[in-house]
């Protein structure tokens, strides 16, 4: 700019230049200047040396310092063809298509964890181009992110430090990704121990008592009385790994805790070691509530509930305020039968089985609360034998078990039993009573599905179809039977594909609706089973 130019105004005068546009020329003149016909042009040549000075006048800073490279990752590279199949999946993630129906094309995002345990399982490293695409992915799908960010590695921590839109993966990882101290090293495990940041110490007492159960209590035990509360809760409830009888005093400790929550960890601990003093004494409580009615032709149980929650009872983890709309002593009775040792009933009842206690009749309708109590007591415990009588048979009227606990409470039951025996149960289930219910249990069932199950919900959605029914209601199962199919029991759908001739009462388009299902669901089975090729190849 010559020497003629309008002189740069003053420092923080932009705001004046500002100003005095809104404003009119008329009203006011630039700062600096006389009123008059060129004040217009006086005004844009003014803000046009500001604009100048304000582009040009940044001071130089010292540069940021350069970070520190990731962490090698030594895991081996992913096959080519599976690496470009994970880009495709990835690229399929929610809003990144046109939406709409997918008429029979697979749903790739929903196949994506499938194939990320597949690959974790095979121990092979991520394509770092695809990094940034995984994160974001499990930044949307919370239950994506343990596969993906086993999946990812060291990189993962490295670009989440940079990128606040991943931050999720540090909280995500216990310690943000910290290096642990070598737990060999006293001096070292202290110092992190007494000084470290929440995350990292919680990380730290993980490690510990995976490999050193009593060495992890006993560090946990120095710095007890200073911890917080809501700190306290989180370091106890790392005790559930590993949990033994050594464990009792220090959680017996706990159940005079000034947190309520800190005391309920502590006694549902306590009430999964069946030899405890608490399991004892709920096992005392609880049998004084129940007995055999010897009186009638048919023996049958009878219950008193409790009249008071005391205070024994209170330190012991229940809980006396009951719920809205449940009866406080239903409410006590349940939580002492919960924490009583299943092994109790069977010597306080006569030596009877599980089978044979859970068909007593049950008098003055307790015979729900009880049961419900039961199925706790078995979950908690992981008691199979117990689990299995509640259950009953799949095929019984009730579909129940003699109990008739609900849906949830039986896939609950369902997970304490092997493999093989909980898909066939559910097997059972399905072709007994179809696949209406059988959503809940069916998640519980490891995947790929067993043969059995597999051929019970084919059959049981053939028969779906055949009669018409509403095809909508099934897409859950449906969806479910894309993912958890065994990939092999594709060529048993072959025959499913045409569309059937409707009936009279059939729902319009429910033809055409189920011919486009089941294409879709071979095309995915038929996809699954590539992916598998393409991660096994070497």
């Amino acid at each position: 700019m010559n020497s003629t130019s309008a002189p740069a105004p003053p420092a923080g005068d932009w705001e004046d230049l500002v100003t005095t546009a809104l404003l009119g020329t008329d009203r006011r003149t630039p700062p600096g200047h006389a009123p008059g016909q060129d004040a217009p042009v006086t005004l844009l040549d003014a803000a046009a040396v500001e604009t100048v000075r304000r582009r040009a006048g940044l001071c130089p800073a010292p540069a940021a310092q350069r970070p520190e490279p990731a962490a090698p990752d030594a895991r081996p590279a992913l096959p080519a063809a599976a690496a470009r199949r994970l880009a495709m999946l990835l690229a399929d993630r929610p809003g990144a298509g046109g939406g709409g129906r997918r008429g029979t094309s697979p749903d790739l995002m929903e196949l994506l964890p499938q194939w990320l345990t597949a690959a974790n399982a095979r121990g092979f490293a991520a394509p770092v181009q695809a990094l940034p695409a995984l994160l974001d992915a499990a930044r949307g799908r919370t239950d994506l992110r343990p596969a993906a960010l086993e999946f990812a590695g060291p990189r993962a921590l490295w670009l989440a430090r940079l990128n606040p839109d991943w931050r999720f993966a540090l909280r995500a990882t216990p310690g943000g990704g910290t290096a642990l101290p070598d737990l060999d090293a006293p001096d070292q495990v202290q110092q992190l121990w007494q000084e470290g940041l929440f995350a990292e110490r919680v990380a730290l007492l993980a490690a510990i008592r995976a490999q050193q159960p009593a060495a992890a209590r006993e560090l946990l035990a120095t710095t007890w009385t200073t911890e917080r509360a809501e700190d306290r809760l989180m370091f106890l409830d790392s005790l559930r790994t590993g949990l033994a009888a050594d464990d009792e005093p220090f959680l017996e400790q706990a159940l005079a805790d000034r947190s309520r929550n800190v005391r309920a960890t502590a006694a549902e601990l306590l009430s999964a070691l069946p030899d405890s003093a608490l399991a004892a004494r709920m096992a005392v409580r609880a049998s004084a509530c129940v007995a055999v009615d010897r009186t009638r032709e048919v023996p049958g149980l009878v219950v008193e509930a409790p009249h008071e929650c005391d205070s024994s009872m209170e330190r012991d983890g229940v809980v006396a305020k009951a719920p809205a709309g449940r009866g406080e002593r239903s409410w006590w009775f349940g939580q002492l039968v919960e924490a009583t040792p299943l092994g109790t009933w069977e010597r306080r009842l006569g030596g009877r089985t599980p089978q044979e206690i859970v068909a007593l009749p049950v008098a003055d309708d307790w015979r729900s609360e009880l049961h419900a109590a039961w199925c706790r007591a078995a979950v908690r415990q992981r008691n199979a034998d117990w689990s299995r009588a509640l259950l009953g048979m799949p095929s019984a009227p009730e579909a129940g078990g003699p109990g008739a606990v609900s849906l949830a409470e039986r896939a609950k039951l369902l997970s304490t039993l092997g493999g093989g025996e909980r898909a066939d149960w559910v097997a059972g289930f399905i072709a007994a009573q179809g696949l209406s219910e059988a959503f809940q249990l069916l998640g519980v069932c490891a995947v790929p599905w067993a043969a059995p199950l597999g051929r019970a919900v084919v059959d049981a959605l053939n028969i779906a179809r055949d009669a018409g029914s509403y095809p909508w209601s099934f897409s859950g199962v449906m969806g479910l039977a894309e993912r958890c199919l065994d990939p092999g029991e594709a060529g048993r759908l072959d025959g499913l594909l045409a569309v059937p001739d409707e009936t009279e009462d059939a729902a319009p388009g429910a033809g055409s609706y189920w011919a486009e299902a089941f294409q879709r669901l071979v095309t995915t089975l038929q996809l699954r089973a590539a992916m598998a090729r393409e991660l096994e190849a070497p």
